[in-house]
């Protein structure tokens, strides 16, 4: 039998096992299922910070991202836990993006690199922000930077220390 977390006090049982199910549901593409559980658990406990981004990532699959940024901002300013901080702030800035609302976008990151500095993940977003905000050479210099660093492909890594030395410098012509 699977092991249940315990995403609330150990003697709530049930309610960790419907946030499990929920969480199981989204992951084997029921996302709608998941998203009705966790509405029905957030009933019963509104100021649950993981109850929140669960709540927020199944609105986000969903492709409902207006929806999903308040439960995202809730869960953030309850207070997540350092990891499901870290991918509630790389999910609030990537919702804010598709939105259309860069600078909202852009703090959310910001924030996110701060914090998790070795994200990468959070610093290619940003730097999809960042090509929103016209702000195409700091976007093209994380992304360059971040392919050296993290690339598996040979012929990259054999250039890479000259990718990250130009990767800041691609106005710069040598004549």
């Amino acid at each position: 039998m699977k092991q249940v977390n315990n995403y609330f006090h150990k003697d709530d049982a049930q309610l960790n096992q419907q946030l499990q199910q929920a969480i199981e549901l989204r992951e084997k593409g029921d996302a709608n299922q998941s998203r009705i559980i966790i509405l029905k658990l957030l009933e019963q406990n509104p100021d649950h910070a993981f109850l929140n981004y669960q709540c927020a990532w199944s609105h986000d699959v969903l492709g409902e991202e207006r929806t999903a940024v308040p439960y995202y901002e809730k869960a953030i300013q309850l207070g997540l836990e350092e990891r499901n901080l870290e991918d509630a702030l790389l999910g609030l800035g990537s919702t804010y993006r598709t939105l259309g609302e860069y600078e909202k976008s852009k703090s959310t990151f910001l924030k996110g690199i701060e914090l998790f500095p070795d994200n990468k993940a959070i610093q290619v977003f940003y730097a999809m922000t960042l090509y929103n905000l016209k702000e195409h050479h700091q976007a093209m210099e994380i992304l360059l930077k971040n392919l050296a660093e993290t690339t598996n492909d040979a012929d990259i890594q054999k250039f890479s220390r000259a990718i990250t030395y130009y990767a800041d410098k691609l106005d710069t012509s040598w004549e």
